[in-house]
């Protein structure tokens, strides 16, 4: 039961991502706009998580889906990979009863 679709913008080999849970832009169609990236997660109930400010925005006026918008600038992956893996739970708690979860390096913020 796939829950998230990652944006093309975030890594594609992260071992938290690699479950059914989750499917990457990348292996439905790497060429996909941004517009249908988020028909394609209203049409099968995902949450998009990604660094593109596009998906916030639109979503502030929408119901669905919901947008895990990391802000936290730009990691090294390896950095990148322990803020996640530290911080996972937690976002997706946010995310679970919010529309838009912020995601900042030293808060995380659900917006309704």
């Amino acid at each position: 039961m796939t829950k998230y679709i990652i944006d093309a913008n975030l890594p594609y080999y992260f071992s938290i991502w690699k479950s059914d849970f989750f499917i990457h832009v990348f292996d439905i169609n790497e060429n996909m706009t941004d517009n249908e990236k988020f028909e394609y997660a209203i049409k099968n109930n995902l949450t998009i998580i990604t660094k593109d400010t596009d998906f916030s925005t639109k979503v502030l006026f929408q119901d669905k889906p919901k947008v895990i918008h990391l802000k936290i600038g730009n990691m090294k992956i390896q950095e990148l990979y322990s803020f996640l893996n530290k911080n996972w739970d937690e976002i997706i708690k946010v995310s679970d009863s919010h529309k838009l979860t912020n995601v900042y390096i030293d808060r995380i913020e659900g917006i309704e």
